[in-house]
C-alpha cells in the first residue's frame, strides 16, 4: 500500500513539474514578406540585392525563440541597382553561387543565447554549395508572441570564409535579415 501511495506522488509530483514547462511551437515563415538584403562594395562602388527565402519554420517556448531552419532562394538572387540582370547572371555562374549545381542554401540554428529580453546570440550552420559553415549573429527579437515571429539580424560575412573566392577588393558582404513567421 505505501509502494502504490508513493508511486502515485511521484507521478503526481512528476505531472506538476511537466505541466510548467512550456509547450515548443513551430512558425511558418512569410516567403513573401521575409528576405536576405545584401551590400556588396568593390574598388569605386557597391552592389546591392537580395536572396527570397523558399521556405522556413522558427522554433518558439514560451515566446522566446529557441531555433528554426530557412532554405534560401539563390536561383531567384535579386540585383536591385543598375547592374541588375547582368550581376544577377554573373553571380548565377560557377565562380560565385553556381545555382546550376546548388540553387538553394540552408540556414539551421543550433543554438540561442539571449543577451536581453529582445537581443539573442544564435549560433548556425550555413550550407552553401554543398559545404556546411558556422555562421553566428546576433538577433534582434521584435516580435515572439502566440501568433507571429518577427526578427532582424544585421551582419558582415567573410565570402571567401564560404568558398566564393572572386578575385574583388572586398571581401565583406553585409547582410541584413529579415524573418516574419506565422502560427
Amino acid at each position: 500500500m505505501k509502494k502504490t501511495l508513493f508511486a502515485l506522488a511521484g507521478m503526481a509530483l512528476l505531472m506538476g513539474i511537466y505541466s510548467f514547462v512550456p509547450k515548443a511551437d513551430t512558425y511558418n515563415v512569410n516567403v513573401d514578406k521575409s528576405r536576405i538584403d545584401w551590400i556588396a562594395s568593390k574598388k569605386n562602388d557597391f552592389h546591392t540585392g537580395a536572396f527570397p527565402l523558399k521556405s522556413g519554420q522558427v522554433v518558439l517556448e514560451g515566446n522566446k525563440l529557441k531555433g528554426g531552419k530557412f532554405v534560401i532562394d539563390l536561383a531567384n538572387l535579386k540585383v536591385t541597382d543598375a547592374a541588375g540582370d547582368r550581376l544577377a547572371g554573373h553571380l548565377k555562374n560557377a565562380d560565385f553561387f553556381d545555382v546550376a549545381k546548388f540553387n538553394e542554401a540552408t540556414y539551421e540554428i543550433t543554438g540561442v543565447n539571449y543577451t536581453s529580453d529582445n537581443t539573442a546570440a544564435l549560433t548556425g550552420n550555413l550550407v552553401l554549395k554543398g559545404a556546411s559553415f558556422p555562421v553566428n549573429l546576433t538577433a534582434n527579437i521584435r516580435n515572439a508572441d502566440d501568433k507571429a515571429f518577427f526578427a532582424e539580424a544585421f551582419f558582415s560575412l567573410d565570402r571567401t570564409a564560404l568558398g566564393i573566392t572572386y578575385n574583388g577588393p572586398s571581401k565583406d558582404v553585409q547582410m541584413a535579415v529579415h524573418i516574419f513567421a506565422n502560427k
